[in-house]
Formats: structure tokens, sequence, C-alpha cells
């Protein structure tokens, strides 16, 4: 069984952080993970350590760390339980968006495959989680998606959103708010010169300002 090598939920959050960090192609440097998963770097040493020991990380001291070919897909099966949980929670218990990440974090570490490729099979194979993220498939295969961000787009340009970028739960829920989801047609007005803000329009002519900050976040494919 693939899950064989990693002994612990504290293991698997490390692939994935590492994953996560690299699109599981390239290196990241250990303060680097070290900042983001909020832990000294003694304790990134350790945990290091015993990954290369299983032959997950290749990494040496002061050096950047990089998932082998077995940890990448170790760390690709845990997003897949991650965001297929994530999908299931909202297409089928009825939670919003912003409510299902901490739920996901704690299936995630189940380890019966089976549970997990039924949970696919109700879904209906989905290819993206409800954030627009990829869901890898049962092998680790992961579809790696280069939308644009909607920051990027000049005036008069019309987008329709199909991921985001952040997923914490306070932006989903500005998003909310302003009643912007994923398959949403936008329209940009004009663009502001001093700050990058934009003003778009939506849901039959409803307009509003949207600061960088939050364009940087949404990611969109042209209509035109």
């Amino acid at each position: 069984m693939y899950f064989c090598f990693v002994n612990s939920n504290t293991e698997e959050n490390y692939l994935k952080a590492i994953f996560l960090h690299t699109d599981g192609v390239s290196d990241v440097q250990p303060k680097e993970l070290s900042e983001s998963l909020g832990v000294k770097m003694p304790t990134i040493n350790s945990m290091m350590k015993r990954l290369v020991e299983k032959g997950l990380v290749d990494h040496a001291s002061y050096k950047p760390i990089r998932l082998t070919v077995a940890g990448c897909k170790m760390a690709a099966l845990v997003i897949r339980k991650h965001r297929l949980t994530e999908m299931f929670l909202v297409e089928k218990m009825g939670f919003g968006w912003e409510e299902v990440h901490e739920i996901a974090e704690q299936i995630e570490h189940i380890k019966s495959p089976i549970f997990f490729e039924k949970m696919n099979e109700m879904l209906g194979s989905p290819k993206q989680d409800p954030h627009g993220s990829p869901i890898p498939d049962k092998d680790g295969i992961i579809d790696r998606l280069n939308f644009p961000k909607l920051s990027n787009c000049s005036a008069l340009s019309e987008v329709r959103l199909v991921a985001v970028n952040n997923s914490s739960e306070d932006f989903l829920k500005f998003l909310n708010t302003r009643e912007i989801s994923l398959g949403l047609k936008i329209k940009v007005l004009a663009v502001e010169a001093f700050d990058g803000s934009m003003t778009v329009v939506f849901q039959q002519n409803r307009q509003e300002v949207l600061s960088k900050m939050v364009c940087d976040r949404l990611l969109v494919t042209p209509l035109k």
C-alpha cells in the first residue's frame, strides 16, 4: 500500500507542505519551510533527517529540500484526500467553501484508500476542489494549471473566475459577502494606475472596486 512509508500525520503534513511550496518539481529552502509551518529550524532539520532516511526527501545540511519521486507521490496522495474531502463536504453535505479546510485537514490522514475512492466515485471523479485547485489522481498525478490572476488583466477584459490561490476562511468569507464565487463572469471596467485596484462589474451590472491584493488571489480564464 502506498501509505506504508509514513508513520505519522506530522510526516504527511511536512510532505504536503513541501509539495505545495514547490509544486512537486522544485526546491524549498529550510528557512522558508520553517516560517511557513511556524516551527523552529532544529525541528525542520530533525524531520528532514527522518524523511531522508525513508527515501521521501533529498536534503543535506544548509541545502534546499526536494521531494523524491516517492515523496512527491506520497504528498500528492495526501493532497488528493484533502481536496476530495473538501469537495465532498461542499457537494454532498452542504458546507460552505470557507468551512471545509480544517475538517479536511483531519480527514486527510485516514489511511484507507478505498474510503477515498468511494468518495471520488460518489462525486463523479472531480478534477478540481471547491476552490478550483486540481485534485491529483489515484496515482498521484496532478494537472498543473496556470491561470492568470485577475490583477494581470487589462481594462475591458471579460473573464470567468475559475480558482482562488488563497483559501483562508477570512478571504472566502470576504468573497461571500460580495457574492463572488467560482464560475462568475467578470468584466474589468478600469484599473487604477496608482494602486492596481480594479473596478469590475458582475452579477447583472453589480459594480465593485477590488483591491490589488484581492485581484491577485482571483484566478481567471478569458471569455474572449
